[in-house]
């Protein structure tokens, strides 16, 4: 079944399924985060599409428009802010543009970019998610009468984590470009901010604060380096 085909399923939204009927195109280079957006799909009814950089965003919305869009501002072929800006003025319009970072702070540029809301990861509640959605939906596409709140939260595969900790080893052991750096900062505190690793997630912004402010990076990058390793070489809880 294609995406066309999928789209031509008028499936109603339900009190306890409240997303049912809807695409979400996930737009994130983790696979640990995308893990928890499937979850969050799943348990809400929506569909779920993947692209994990801007390119094969842009292939996937020359197929079909999805009724939601969440974009990681940090890709790794440009900012995620461009991909929101070309959308938010793109006819036809997609519902909801939700843009997502490990760094709060940039809500403020996601919202003046174009998004409708914004969401700080770890994102894994599932009424928090639904509750963003539903928020900017027109009122048709939205379930009537009350609503089942969900107080839970989604627990991705761990191997999903070692895969995102084996990408950032490879980034390290690459090479240390200013861009490179700059992405490997990012990626890592996001990953480790949706596996609530706070003290990878503290290492990933020391390295960011030393890359931004020219500083040097040797100790920074060394210290991550033996977080990521120490961190392979447990053993996963299946």
């Amino acid at each position: 079944m294609d995406d066309f085909t999928e789209l031509t399923l008028q499936t109603n939204p339900t009190a306890a399924r409240p997303l049912l009927g809807l695409t979400v195109l996930v737009v994130e280079d983790s696979r640990y985060a995308c893990e928890a957006m499937r979850l969050l799909c799943l348990r809400s009814g929506a569909r779920i599409r993947r692209a994990d950089c801007i390119a094969s965003a842009r292939r996937h919305l020359q197929v079909y428009r999805p009724s939601v869009i969440m974009i990681d501002l940090g890709l790794p072929d440009g900012s995620g802010l461009d991909l929101i800006k070309e959308l938010a003025q793109a006819t036809p319009k997609i519902d909801v543009i939700i843009g997502i970072s490990g760094e709060d702070q940039l809500e403020t540029k996601a919202l003046e970019a174009g998004a409708h809301s914004f969401m700080a990861k770890p994102i894994d509640s599932i009424g928090t998610f639904q509750q963003t959605v539903l928020a900017h939906l027109p009122k048709e596409r939205c379930p009537s009468g009350p609503r089942v709140v969900v107080n839970e939260t989604v627990r991705p595969d761990p191997l999903s984590f070692n895969d995102d900790l084996t990408h950032v080893a490879n980034l390290i052991s690459d090479g240390h470009e200013p861009v490179a750096l700059g992405y490997l900062a990012q990626f890592v505190t996001g990953v480790a901010k949706s596996a609530h690793d706070h003290a990878l997630a503290a290492a990933g912004e020391e390295l960011a604060r030393a890359h931004t402010g020219d500083k040097p990076t040797a100790q920074s990058i060394a210290k991550l380096a033996g977080m990521i390793q120490e961190r392979l070489e447990r053993p996963i809880a299946i």
